[in-house]
């Protein structure tokens, strides 16, 4: 068992820049220090303005020039120099674009970021009450630097897709509702008790609870504003036209992975990958039915009683007791687990827009990591078969294992390191090997389950061909249709791949259009992960211990692949 970090290296001058560096992002960005429960600023909220990216362009150049003089002292430093120049060359050459201007999706924009910082403020005493009411109360500031940067990016012919407009409408609608996010999170106010997200704690006081209803409508006003804004501003100037093209798609996709992969051939490796697994999966089913194939073999897990769940709290009692046994049974024996690192809370998200998510561990681990299933409306009955995969995705080995292990090698990692730096091809890269990994080591071993694995297998190689399909309009597989891909066909292609109910489709169709690069992030990388891996095993010979190569790179942090590649294989 580790209890202990990596020992303490001497800080080196290039540390010193990425420190400096971080706390500047920790000045130009409030919520980046509640995601790290640090103390100070929980009122606030970033710049969303031109002037603030522009800021962050600035401190991006500002370590750059810094860095152009200083040399490497350890191997450590070398990462750091190659992740540093790799990302923040990129963050400027995205900001040259303009379309940071322009940041409108249905999942990772400023419209749902600025409300999701509340998930993670802490509400058990009444300051923590009031910090929340303070940043309610900042929510229109927030908004309206959204707005002007949406608005010149307008000016500039800079604009997300109509489809992506309506959708963003529709959620700033349910926030600024009534009975929307901010009224009802101030209506059902309570002193949460440590660990729990029961409603029975204490009652706020009648002072701090008028404060925060007013807070609250300031906030779900704004909401409306943004609301309008959008209707009538931006809607219609927008472009009907989803797809990206390939200059774009190729910055954003060098973005997501930290590196440049040839698209066509990636484009074509999807295909391959995907009848792969539909092969795999065929013969799953008939272990599970001889002679069935994979629709009849699902059905018969879903009328399996053992296999159902109804309700959310039944949701997170199975996701928490699933969490737990895999830390347990790992820590020390595939992997090295501190026990800082061994509570991961399962809870269920305060929102019903589809998705499941990681939020990591504050900085000092009082805040632990957690997984966060945000339900559909009108969801309420759940199979575990399809879904044990995703607790290890999203936990132990998953991503709980990797944010938490470079938040805790204070020792080894620069505040960048171990903080501001994530790359998606890495992280859900991880996550998606670990997922192989888990089968590997026995724990899908029942057939249902590793049908519900090679499920999320499909369903990320899917995303590989319609999202690169689609964006750079290319050709159709056969064994898919005829022409090259629009969005009408990719909609077609993705309800005969991801086996979820129709809410979560349109979530994630929605997604796939309006975060070009992002979702294949998670197969290329698990490519690239296994790659370096296989590398390693042959560079090693008979030396060769996966559970010391998977501490080795977990130790790096997250970084873009290139750069994991450079510090693995050297």
């Amino acid at each position: 068992m580790t209890n202990a970090p990596t020992p303490s290296r001497k800080s080196t001058a290039i540390d010193a820049v990425a420190d400096a560096y971080t706390e500047r992002l920790l000045e130009l960005d409030p919520g980046f220090a509640t995601e790290l429960g640090l103390p100070g600023h929980e009122r606030e909220y970033r710049d969303y303005s031109p002037d603030g990216l522009d800021a962050f362009a600035a401190a991006a150049a500002q370590a750059l020039e810094q860095l152009r003089e200083l040399e490497p002292e350890d191997a450590v430093d070398n990462i750091t120099l190659h992740a540093m120049r790799e990302r923040l060359g990129l963050d400027l050459e995205l900001h040259a674009t303009g379309w940071d201007l322009a940041d409108l999706n249905n999942i990772a924009c400023p419209a749902q970021d600025i409300r999701a910082i509340f998930d993670l403020m802490p509400t058990a005493t009444v300051e923590h009450w009031e910090h929340i009411a303070g940043r309610m109360s900042n929510v229109p500031a927030a908004i309206d630097g959204y707005i002007g940067s949406l608005r010149a990016g307008r000016q500039r012919g800079l604009i997300a897709a109509r489809r992506q407009v309506n959708n963003v409408i529709e959620q700033a609608e349910r926030h600024a509702a009534e009975d929307g996010f901010f009224v009802t999170m101030a209506s059902g106010a309570r002193l949460e008790k440590q660990g729990t997200q029961s409603d029975d704690g204490a009652v706020l006081p009648p002072s701090a609870l008028a404060s925060l209803q007013e807070a609250a409508q300031a906030a779900r006003g704004a909401y409306g504003v943004l609301t309008r804004f959008l209707r009538e501003e931006l809607l219609p100037a927008a472009p009907d036209k989803d797809a990206v093209g390939r200059t774009r798609y190729a910055l954003a996709s060098r973005a997501f992975l930290g590196s440049a992969v040839d698209l066509d051939e990636t484009y074509a490796w999807g295909v391959q990958e995907l009848d792969r697994i539909i092969a795999e999966q065929e013969q799953v089913a008939d272990q599970i039915k001889p002679g069935a194939g994979i629709a009849e073999a699902k059905k018969l897990l879903n009328e399996d009683p053992a296999r159902k769940l109804q309700g959310t709290a039944a949701l997170q009692s199975w996701m928490q007791d699933l969490a737990d046994k895999a830390v347990t049974e790992l820590a020390g024996v595939h992997f090295d687990i501190p026990d800082v690192m061994r509570t991961l809370e399962c809870r269920i998200a305060p929102t019903q827009e589809g998705g499941i998510y990681y939020t990591g561990p504050s900085e000092d681990f009082s805040r632990p990591g957690r997984m966060w299933w945000s339900v559909p409306a009108g969801e309420d009955s759940f199979t575990t078969w399809s879904e044990t995969t995703t607790v290890y995705h999203e936990g132990v080995p998953g991503h709980h294992l990797q944010v938490a292990t470079a938040t805790y090698q204070s020792g080894l990692l620069n505040k960048w390191r171990r903080n501001a730096c994530w790359v998606s091809g890495h992280g859900e890269g991880w996550a998606l090997y670990a997922e192989r990994l888990m089968d590997q080591l026995g724990y899908l071993a029942d057939p249902g389950d590793k049908l519900g694995m090679l499920d999320g297998q499909r369903m990320r190689a899917a995303r590989v061909v319609f999202d690169i399909g689609v964006h750079l309009e290319l050709q159709i597989p056969a064994r898919w249709g005829t022409g090259t891909w629009t969005p009408e066909s990719g909609y077609d292609f993705l309800q005969k791949n991801l086996d979820i109910s129709t809410g979560q489709l349109d979530f994630e169709f929605n997604r796939y259009l309006g975060w070009p690069g992002q979702a294949p992030s998670y197969k290329i990388g698990q490519r690239l992960w296994e790659q370096i891996r296989d590398e390693r095993r042959l560079l090693d010979g008979a030396d060769f211990d996966l559970k010391a190569f998977h501490t080795q790179a977990l130790n790096v942090g997250s970084v873009g692949l290139d750069t994991l590649k450079a510090a693995l294989l050297g």
